[in-house]
């Protein structure tokens, strides 16, 4: 029975992560061969990564992690930060009383911190924080005020950090899984609220949420209908340039099938272009078929308004896609799947199949499965996708990437 609750706890904790911003301009596909440095995190699961300058600030259920040159152990409980080029382990240990669910690079040096906590550096801080990424220290300008339910996404852009999850209510306010508080001091945006709703009356998720480089969009996606009146099926995008934020007349009806009943929403992730101007979606959903959304990756372009079908989708046959990133050369997405290209096939290659477990690039042009094929074991799956100029980052619950022990995350470095 522990071990049937361990494992519910680590897919808890992958739901729980996704993109907070928007893709990178990287010099071509990154490597398949993981750098041999970055920190082993030896239990629970990796839910979320930020990277503030030569940073990497790292948050999950996790307790303990250890270097990867000398296998030297520190206890670091739900969140540790590393250097970018070396692993170093940072003496930073900040002391939370739950896990972290999500995470974003904050303003001067800072990251944000959501989760299942009620303490931070044995300050009330109910559920979010921001902390000094090196120090640990919490942050006293930001005193954000969350309402009941969890935080499961954060992006931080410019002057803004949105927040998404199951909340209703946020500093006293009424929001319904989406706000929009001021990244220096954490008060609620009164001009930002998409009224997220759902026509059968259940609660509102917030799985993820990316928004563009220029901060002019952002993306939501998770168990949602309508926002502000309109019909938005588990994908919103809103325009967010402007005094006054507003749903886009941008929509797609793509999403609007079922899934497998048990998911109320089959959304999971999702990305911006490095120049905004189209999006991609990595969906679970448990079945599978050539005209079904679910266990899928998709493009849509964002140009012009109205309904708008995918440019292109990619199925897995049957295996969660949990977390995407966005290049200018791949379309990277990470899961428990087994293939790619594979719209025929149901739990096992159909037609056409690539073999890709845990990880895949993907043309963003066709769509199509690249060659590259670094490899991750499978688990519940890779949960985190985060790119940054030294390549791409990798958390999951599990420890094997490139074909070698990396212990729930892992860089795949950029080219050259």
């Amino acid at each position: 029975m522990r071990r049937v609750y361990a494992i519910v706890g680590v897919l808890i904790a992958v739901l729980l992560a996704g993109p907070a911003v928007a893709g990178q301009e990287l010099p071509g596909v990154v490597s398949e061969v993981p750098v041999a440095w970055t920190p082993n995190v030896l239990d629970g699961t990796v839910a979320a990564i930020a990277v503030i300058g030569d940073t990497v600030v790292v948050g999950g259920d996790f307790t303990a992690v250890a270097d990867a040159a000398t296998g030297v152990r520190f206890q670091r409980r739900y969140l540790f930060a590393f250097q970018l080029g070396t692993g170093r382990i940072l003496d930073a240990a900040p002391a939370l009383d739950g896990p972290v669910t999500a995470l974003a690079a904050g303003p001067s040096g800072g990251v944000f911190v959501a989760g299942r906590f009620a303490h931070v550096n044995g300050v009330p801080r109910t559920g979010l924080a921001e902390l000094d990424a090196v120090t640990g220290a919490t942050v006293p300008g930001f005193t954000a005020t969350t309402g009941k339910g969890q935080i499961r996404t954060l992006a931080a852009v410019g002057p803004w950090l949105y927040v998404g999850g199951t909340f209703t209510s946020f500093a006293g306010t009424p929001r319904v899984g989406l706000a929009r508080v001021d990244a220096v001091t954490g008060a609620l945006d009164p001009a930002f609220d998409l009224r997220l709703a759902r026509a059968d009356r259940g609660k509102v998720k917030v799985e993820a949420v990316a928004v563009s480089n220029d901060g002019a969009r952002l993306a939501a996606v998770g168990a949602f209908n309508s926002a502000s009146g309109r019909r938005r099926d588990q994908l919103v995008v809103a325009d967010t340039a402007g005094a006054a934020p507003a749903v886009s007349d941008w929509f797609t009806d793509a999403y609007a099938g079922r899934c497998k009943t048990l998911y109320d929403s089959y959304l999971r992730g999702v990305d911006f272009a490095p120049d905004g101007s189209w999006l991609a979606v990595a969906a679970t959903g448990g079945m599978s078929g050539p005209q079904r959304m679910c266990d899928s990756a998709a493009r849509f372009d964002l140009t012009g308004t109205g309904n708008h079908r995918p440019v292109w989708v990619n199925r897995t046959g049957g295996n969660t896609l949990w977390s995407v990133a966005v290049t200018n050369d791949a379309v990277y997405v990470g899961g428990h799947q087994q293939w790619m290209d594979n719209p025929a096939g149901h739990k096992k290659a159909g037609p056409g199949a690539v073999y890709r477990p845990g990880i895949a690039a993907l043309d963003p042009v066709t769509g199509a499965a690249l060659p590259w094929n670094p490899t991750h074991s499978r688990g519940v799956g890779v949960g985190v996708l985060v790119t940054c100029q030294a390549g791409l980052l990798v958390g999951s619950d599990t420890d094997q990437l490139g074909r070698a022990y990396h212990g729930r995350i892992g860089l795949l470095p950029a080219a050259g």
